[in-house]
């Protein structure tokens, strides 16, 4: 191998889109949000960081450090929370009331169908926005139903663990002509 045919480094310059590599931040409904959200690391300092270099600098390229820290806390943050989303998600399903819990799946599914529709109409937009519009509604659809897979996994799992109830003994009446 001569040493023309060697690779070469070249650095890497990070841009406010490479934040959009992953998918989006989940979206924490407002019921549960207290519970979820409860302890989990907001990155917002990191983020302050960032737009502080970003108005000092003017331009991201002095900024790599500030970019590549955030990303990564904010990656951290959305996995806990996309887990902690779907542990609610089962808990209620296990907990609530089984006309209430049908009563959320539904309501899920509908959420699931409308993002479903908005994304295939997002389909349709070109450039930057159509790109942002489509990235931004399938990771609200993808999080949305695994919300409600886990739904459905607590209300199956109950179903399961709860005893038949007893059926009340029958009485025979016996009728004679």
């Amino acid at each position: 191998m001569d040493v023309d045919s060697q690779p070469t480094m070249e650095e890497t310059i990070l841009v406010g889109d490479d934040l959009m590599t992953g998918p989006p931040s989940p979206v924490v409904p407002q019921d549960i949000s207290s519970h979820v959200l409860e302890g989990v690391e907001l990155c917002d300092g990191l983020l302050r960081n960032l737009f502080l270099c970003l108005q000092i600098h003017d331009i991201e390229p002095f900024c790599q450090d500030e970019i590549a820290m955030y990303r990564q806390c904010a990656e951290r943050r959305d996995k806990e929370i996309r887990q902690r989303l779907q542990d609610s998600e089962r808990k209620l399903g296990l907990s609530m009331p089984l006309d209430q819990a049908n009563e959320r799946a539904a309501q899920l599914e509908s959420e699931v169908t409308k993002l479903e529709r908005r994304l295939i109409l997002a389909s349709g937009m070109e450039g930057v926005d159509g790109f942002r519009q489509r990235w931004s509604l399938h990771g609200c659809l993808t999080d949305t139903r695994k919300r409600l897979e886990s739904l459905k996994q607590g209300m199956e799992n109950r179903q399961r663990d709860e005893p038949v109830p007893a059926q009340p003994p029958t009485t025979r009446r016996w009728f004679f002509w």
